[in-house]
């Protein structure tokens, strides 16, 4: 039996197609993803289009977003002159990828344009002083957990892992015993 025709295989990856929606990933791009992170082998274009049901221009361009990403990676097989894919399995370092090109790709052009937005509002004296600071504080703030990101990011995978698990507790290690200043 075909993997995807299993019940379970194909909720699977109709569920990773609506929740790649919910965080602004196209549909099919998702489901490419979810086909090859369950798939015990490499895959070709045209299996993927048959498996999901996809156009083949769709799946093409699918598999170049989820590369873009380094998620899912071209390798070649033996006695076939096609490209196969195969997506990262290790869940955390898939994490850190998606995350760092959401970066690269949203925060990082937020950050720069709130910096030239606060420069030139510096400049001007016919502006309420109200947005100035609000547009310096988003400025602050999204630049202030890029800074939070950068530092996590060099982190030790074991370490990472650690404190995810830890959750909450860790609070209990800072001043003040991580009490809420509510």
């Amino acid at each position: 039996m075909p993997m995807q025709d299993i019940p379970e295989v194909r909720a699977f990856i109709l569920h990773w197609g609506e929740m790649g929606s919910e965080w602004g990933v196209n549909r099919s791009v998702a489901q490419i993803h979810a086909l090859l992170y369950l798939s015990d082998r490499p895959r070709h274009a045209q299996e993927i289009c048959e498996a999901l049901g996809l156009a083949r221009s769709n799946v093409s361009n699918g598999l170049k977003e989820l590369q873009s990403y380094q998620i899912v990676r071209r390798v070649h097989v033996d006695g076939d002159r096609r490209d196969h894919f195969v997506a990262d399995t290790d869940l955390w370092d898939m994490l850190m990828k998606i995350a760092a090109e959401r970066k690269r790709r949203e925060i990082d052009p937020t950050i720069q344009l709130l910096g030239e937005l606060s420069e030139s509002l510096a400049q001007r004296d016919d502006v309420a002083p109200h947005v100035r600071e609000r547009i310096e504080r988003m400025h602050d703030f999204i630049g202030n957990l890029s800074n939070w990101y950068a530092d996590v990011r060099r982190l030790p995978k074991s370490t990472l892992i650690t404190l995810m698990k830890l959750g909450g507790k860790v609070a209990r290690l800072l001043p003040g015993g991580g009490k809420s200043g509510t």
